[in-house]
């Protein structure tokens, strides 16, 4: 005699994060009222490390969190490879699905070949992920969008828009203008605009040249759109040594700007960063926590977002099996 046996399974939902911003993780969990689990992770004397979850995750929908960046003393490449071994963990544990989240993605920059002999190093990261046994990311505003086809599995490209809307129409009355601080972010300035029409705002952008064969140099040689007398909001998913953003705001200034603020997702803030938005004539700086902000970076201009809420909710939303992009009305692709 033949026997079937039906079983209704739970599902389960286990939350766990490497060592460079956890305070982001749990903020994430007070949302999703979940405990966050506990990695565990024992680094050796070499630097090698080994995670061991303080429990079973076998047949549980496992979300690995980690943003890259330099942090606590490790650097961005620690941060990968502590999320690699953390989902290569999760995996071999026998997780029914395991989800990278990264709420800033680490090598975005290098997502294609702008001279010879480069490596397309985003690419490589994907292919690390599912290596390790992911499949699925979930990401913040990432560098392009045509990093989400170098992943096989499913991409979650969250934006931080809402947010910094938000943050906007609590803070303008009206008049403003929403500047690109280059050709290629446009379409997003627009969006965010659009969202702002009933407040008369805007859209500028700056045109720029980077010289050949250099990093982290940008030149602003002129404003396309009208900005004399208004509130210039430049808008951009990263600022990192700050080069593109004051250039930006000094030729904004120069154009007759009344004052010039910045907004973007990611505070990477490296190197002369702090020096050069303390000196510039951008009055406020405005960034989410996808990254963490040290204390010796934390200026009166910078005002700090938290993006825990969307993070909350899109995760919640791949875990029911729901509609990520109705969280944003579908602007989230891009």
């Amino acid at each position: 005699m033949n026997k079937t046996i039906d079983k209704v399974t739970t599902k389960r939902m286990a939350l766990y994060t490497g060592r460079t911003h956890p305070e982001l993780a749990e903020e994430v969990a007070k949302h999703l009222e979940v405990q966050l689990g506990e990695a565990n992770i024992v680094e050796f004397s070499n630097g090698e490390l080994r995670p061991r979850f303080g429990e079973s995750v076998r047949g549980g929908d496992v979300f690995v969190m980690q943003t890259h960046c330099a942090a606590n003393g490790r650097s961005v490449n620690d941060s990968i490879m502590e999320q690699l071994i953390m989902i290569d963990a999760a995996y071999r544990a026998s997780a029914k699905r395991v989800t990278a989240v990264c709420p800033f993605y680490g090598y975005a920059r290098q997502d294609r070949k702008a001279e010879g002999r480069e490596p397309i190093t985003a690419r490589l990261l994907a292919d690390m992920f599912k290596a390790a046994g992911s499949k699925r990311m979930v990401s913040i505003d990432l560098h392009s969008g045509q990093i989400q086809g170098f992943f096989e599995g499913p991409v979650d490209h969250l934006t931080a828009v809402p947010v910094l809307e938000d943050y906007v129409r609590k803070n303008v009355k009206n008049g403003l203008v929403i500047v690109s601080p280059d050709a290629g972010r446009v379409k997003v300035a627009e969006r965010f605009a659009q969202h702002l029409t009933d407040m008369n705002a805007d859209v500028a952008f700056i045109n720029k040249r980077r010289p050949k064969n250099t990093t982290n140099v940008a030149v602003a040689k002129e404003v396309i759109g009208e900005v004399e007398g208004r509130l210039c909001i430049l808008t951009d998913d990263m600022i990192d040594t700050g080069g593109t953003i004051v250039s930006a705001a000094e030729l904004l200034m120069a154009r007759g700007a009344k004052e010039v603020w910045a907004m973007a997702t990611h505070g990477v803030l490296s190197g002369p960063a702090i020096e050069r938005l303390e000196n510039s004539p951008i009055t406020r700086v405005v960034l989410t926590n996808s990254l963490p902000l040290p204390a010796e970076k934390r200026i009166a201009k910078i005002e700090v977002l938290s993006v825990a809420k969307i993070l909350a909710d899109a995760l919640s939303a791949v875990f029911d099996e729901t509609s990520v992009s109705d969280l944003f009305g579908g602007e989230n692709q891009a």
